[in-house]
């Protein structure tokens, strides 16, 4: 009898036993998420290789059934709730953030070679026939002031003009006198011509008024410096002959240059003329120098699939030179707006995902759209509100264990 009874009792025990233990109808089996081998059908099993919690494995046709559903309601997979013990996100490093609202701005950085202004830049050549009789400068990086003489040319042209204007002058006193007023009108009409001529062989108006008082023709023409500068080049010696087209000196004002730099074509968007630039060089550590973009080049590198942008600097003390490498930085300011942790957006090749935290555990999948990237951190222009709370590491752990459990069944 004692026998029976206890036979009895130890049969209810386990019929009692398996029903708590029993798993659902749509688990085929568990595993471990760190070690997908090992399989049990032991709801409470634990991993023999890390001890930790075996989580469930559907079945392939509740699989099935819930990504037909998930078709039926919008054409796009719904990533749905799944639980990770608290325990177990402790023992696999998982930490929180949230999305807040924080200063967009973002830093540009990269290189430029410094170059000559154009419209700073001044070619002299010789527009009459003769012979260099002075050299006024006679090596490159000479400093030059405005007015300052370059070159002395003797040109028997230039004194037959010259004269030929003298006469002019002299016609159009003698009509002056006489009241004629045809010939006036045809004095005035020479000495305009002549007058002309003189100002294309680059004499200037000063050398004409100077003429005008005179009334002494002259065989030279001397050349002058039309800013303060440097000499960029000298093309010519000391009683070389000349004729009109050669080149004889060139002349650059080095007060303000252009710097052309390159960006990517992703910081396009960003790039505007005017927008302030910070310009720093090796030569001068520690110093800085203030540009604004003036041009952005529309034609894209296809090689490098960089833009040029030229920057114009203002260069008082002349510590930027023609060829020279500098640092150029772009700061701006775009606001505000609502960001997250890079670490806390998880890639998925069509999608950007984050695991949302519903507490107790429990986490949900959400698909976001991302905007610019501001240094450490993404902007989020949809999907996430402020102050919801993320997973900010251990993304791909708890990946793992979503796609264990079905959370996500077709990512």
């Amino acid at each position: 009898m004692v026998v029976v009874g206890a036979s009895a009792l130890l049969l209810a025990g386990c019929g009692q036993s398996s029903k708590i233990d029993a798993k659902p109808a749509d688990v085929d089996y568990y595993t471990c998420t760190m070690h997908p081998s090992v399989k049990s059908q032991d709801p409470h099993g634990k991993c023999p290789i890390c001890s930790m919690d075996l989580v469930p494995v559907l079945k392939k046709d509740a699989a099935a059934a819930a990504t037909a559903a998930a078709s039926t309601t919008g054409g796009e997979e719904k990533p749905s709730d799944f639980t990770v013990a608290e325990d177990r996100q402790q023992l696999i490093g998982v930490t929180y953030t949230e999305a807040r609202k924080t200063p967009l701005q973002t830093t540009l950085r990269t290189t430029g070679l410094v170059a000559i202004d154009r419209l700073r830049h001044w070619d002299y050549v010789s527009r009459v026939e003769g012979y260099v009789k002075d050299l006024a400068v006679v090596s490159r990086g000479e400093s030059v002031r405005k007015g300052q003489a370059l070159v002395t040319i003797y040109s028997p042209d230039l004194l037959t003009t010259q004269q030929e204007f003298v006469n002019s002058l002299n016609v159009l006193d003698y009509a002056h006198k006489s009241g004629a007023a045809d010939a006036i009108a045809n004095a005035e009409g020479l000495v305009q011509s002549v007058r002309r001529r003189m100002e294309l062989w680059n004499i200037t108006a000063e050398q004409i008024q100077a003429l005008e008082k005179s009334r002494v023709a002259q065989d030279t023409l001397t050349l002058y410096s039309p800013f303060d500068g440097v000499v960029l080049e000298i093309m010519t010696n000391q009683g070389s002959r000349v004729a009109p087209g050669d080149h004889l000196v060139d002349v650059v004002d080095l007060s303000a240059v252009w710097v052309w730099a390159e960006f990517y074509q992703e910081e396009l968007p960003l790039l505007k003329p005017g927008v302030q630039v910070t310009i720093s060089s090796s030569a001068n550590r520690g110093e800085t120098l203030a540009g604004k973009i003036a041009v952005v080049d529309p034609i894209l590198d296809e090689v490098k699939r960089t833009v040029r942008v030229r920057i114009d600097v203002d260069n008082p003390d002349r510590k930027l030179l023609p060829n020279m490498y500098v640092d150029v930085e772009l700061q701006l300011d775009q606001g505000e707006g609502l960001t997250i942790p890079v670490s806390a957006v998880l890639p998925t090749g069509q999608h950007n995902l984050v695991f949302v935290d519903k507490g107790e555990g429990k986490l949900e999948p959400r698909y976001i759209e991302l905007g610019r990237k501001f240094g450490d951190r993404y902007q989020v222009t949809s999907g996430l509100k402020e102050g919801e709370r993320i997973v900010n590491s251990a993304n791909f752990l708890i990946d793992a264990e979503s796609k264990v459990q079905g959370a996500l069944k077709s990512f």
